[in-house]
């Protein structure tokens, strides 16, 4: 008999989503994809799931840190992280987010299973692939992070300033005047107590607001604009 529980996967990887999909219709009788974060929060709404499988890395179009939006998620509905991060300071601050559960993406379906059922009774889940002894230890030795009150708009600035983008770029990104763009920026800079880009970018890829991956990748493209522009002046001047 399949159990009645709506389950919502939220995961960008679309074959993943499918074949979790797939796996978990033959013991759940509704069972939905949320393929970005775009959409997340409306399906939520609409759909009313009892469990979440939400995808660890999965981002938002407003730099809304994770741990902010497993709270979110968690006053509604039940939470388990899928994360192919073992670190067991990740499991400390997503627990301490209000989510129900840990899961790795390596995990065997029957874990899968195991957690949800788990949740669904009020209880928490953490994977076995990651030490219970050295979750407790990293417990001890993680910091409570301080909630910083960013508004939205100022968690997409700073997102795009993480992301290499000038004043004016934000401004075009965001319908801004420019005066506008570096306003929020000073202000977010005021409010973190920080001084300069290289400052907020470091905070943004610490706190998840962009991946390092995309700073990095951005900073790659950059330089391979400039190493272009540079060749063709170099050709025009020979």
């Amino acid at each position: 008999m399949l159990t009645s529980t709506k389950v919502l996967i939220a995961e960008e990887h679309f074959l993943m989503a499918q074949g979790l999909r797939k796996l978990l219709e033959s013991e759940f009788e509704n069972v939905k994809i949320a393929e970005n974060g775009r959409e997340l929060f409306s399906t939520v709404a609409s759909f009313k799931p009892g469990v979440i499988l939400l995808d660890g890395g999965l981002t938002l179009l407003n730099g809304t840190r994770p741990a902010e939006y497993f709270h979110k998620l968690a006053a509604v509905s039940k939470v388990i992280i899928l994360s192919a991060n073992a670190e067991p300071g990740h499991v400390v601050e997503a627990l301490r987010s209000g989510v129900s559960g840990y899961l790795l993406k390596r995990c065997a379906f029957s874990e899968l299973t195991q957690a949800i059922q788990q949740v669904i009774n009020g209880k928490t889940y953490v994977t076995h692939l990651v030490s219970p002894r050295a979750v407790a230890a990293a417990a001890d030795r993680v910091p409570v992070r301080d909630a910083v009150s960013l508004t939205p708009r100022q968690r997409e600035v700073l997102q795009l300033v993480a992301e290499g983008c000038t004043a004016k770029e934000i401004a075009s990104r965001l319908n801004l005047s420019v005066k506008t763009a570096v306003f929020h920026k000073m202000a977010i800079m005021d409010k973190l107590a920080l001084r300069t880009t290289a400052e907020l970018t470091r905070y943004a890829i610490e706190n998840n607001i962009v991946p390092a991956i995309s700073r990095q990748s951005e900073v790659i493209g950059r330089t391979a604009e400039v190493a272009g522009v540079l060749t063709a002046l170099a050709a025009q001047l020979g």
